[in-house]
């Protein structure tokens, strides 16, 4: 089992940063592969960025490639979204999401744990 709790969302202008964070308990967390997805009201959850358990590749929507970077610190169970130039568009409950088998999934129906989301809101 693992518990991910997300934080680090908010209410920014559009042009603005912010970076997510997700903490997993357990000693296990190398052993996933972690994702972040986020769903706007009256859309469907959607991929936005991937990265496997070794942290050296990483996979993105195309709409988010250049202004955000996911990363991940196995010694500290913390998977991390860093999210600049920040568009209104961008505007979801965020959720981190961990994978125990592959490494590496677009779809939300791979994945075996989910945080509880945090949401993050771009003014215009």
């Amino acid at each position: 089992q693992v518990q991910l709790v997300e934080s680090g969302g908010g209410l920014v202008q559009a042009g603005g940063s912010l970076r997510l964070s997700c903490t997993a308990s357990g000693r296990t967390f190398s052993r996933y592969g972690m994702g972040w997805f986020r769903q706007a009201p009256g859309k469907e959850r959607e991929f936005v960025a991937a990265i496997n358990r070794s942290g050296d590749s990483t996979y993105y929507q195309d709409s988010v490639r250049g202004r955000f970077t996911i990363s991940r610190d196995n010694a500290k169970n913390t998977v991390y979204l860093q999210m600049n130039s920040l568009k209104p568009e961008d505007t979801a409950v965020y959720y981190c999401a961990a994978k125990a088998v592959g490494d590496y999934s677009r779809s939300y129906h791979y994945y075996d744990y989910w945080g509880q989301g945090t949401q993050v809101t771009v003014s215009s």
